[in-house]
C-alpha cells in the first residue's frame, strides 16, 4: 500500500475542499492511501504555539509524515502570489530531509485557491514548486488531456488545480475533476516509480 500526502494550509476552508477532491483521487487507484495533513497558524510577533491535535479538520504535518510519503500534494490559498506563511513556515523546516535526500524523486503537484480571478493562482503554483525542486521531487501537473482544463470558467490549470472562491459557495464541476486529476495522477505516477526502483 502506498500513501500520497495532502500537506495544506486553509485558512477559510476552500483549499480544504481541493484537497479532499485530491484525495478522491488518489483513493481511486488501487492499493493508494491518501494521508490529508494541516500546518497551525503563525503569529506575527512571535512563534505560534498550537495544540497537538487541531480542534478540527486534518491533523498537523510531521516531518515524519514527508519522510515516509510516496508522493506529495502540497496546497495553500494564494496570498499576494504566493503561499501562505504557515505552509511556507513548515517547509522550511524541512532541512534535515533536504540533507538526507528523503524527497528525491517522489512525484509532486500543487493547488491553490484564491477569491479573485487575478490573484495570483499560477505564481503561487509555480512559487509552490521552487521548495519541491529544491527537495529533488519530481514535479508534476494536469495534462490538457484532462478535458475540464479546457472546459472550465472558474479555477484549474495546467500548473495544478486552483480554485476562484469569489463568486461560488464551493468548488465548480471542473474544479473538482482538476483536482481529482491531479490525486490520480500522483497516485500512479508513485506506483510506476515504486516499480522501478
Amino acid at each position: 500500500m502506498l500513501n500520497i500526502l495532502i500537506l495544506y494550509y486553509s485558512r477559510n476552508g476552500t483549499t480544504a475542499l481541493l484537497a479532499n477532491q485530491i484525495a478522491r483521487g488518489v483513493e481511486s487507484v488501487a492499493q493508494t492511501e491518501a494521508i490529508l495533513r494541516t500546518v497551525p497558524e503563525i503569529s506575527p510577533v512571535s512563534e505560534q504555539t498550537a495544540p497537538s491535535i487541531p480542534d478540527h479538520g486534518a491533523p498537523y504535518a510531521t516531518l515524519e509524515d514527508l519522510k515516509k510519503c510516496h508522493g506529495l500534494a502540497l496546497g495553500s490559498p494564494t496570498h499576494f502570489g504566493n503561499m501562505a506563511a504557515p505552509l511556507k513556515y513548515f517547509l522550511d523546516s524541512t532541512t534535515s530531509l533536504w540533507f538526507s535526500g528523503a524527497l528525491i524523486d517522489k512525484p509532486a503537484g500543487v493547488f491553490t485557491s484564491t477569491n479573485s480571478m487575478h490573484g495570483g493562482q499560477e505564481s503561487t503554483l509555480l512559487s509552490m514548486q521552487l521548495p519541491l525542486l529544491h527537495h529533488g521531487m519530481l514535479i508534476t501537473g494536469v495534462p490538457y488531456t484532462e478535458h475540464a482544463l479546457r472546459e472550465t470558467s472558474t479555477g484549474g490549470s495546467p500548473y495544478g488545480p486552483s480554485h476562484l472562491s469569489s463568486n461560488s459557495d464551493g468548488l465548480s464541476e471542473s474544479e473538482k475533476l482538476i483536482a481529482r486529476a491531479l490525486g490520480t495522477r500522483l497516485a500512479k505516477l508513485a506506483h510506476s516509480l515504486t516499480h522501478v526502483n
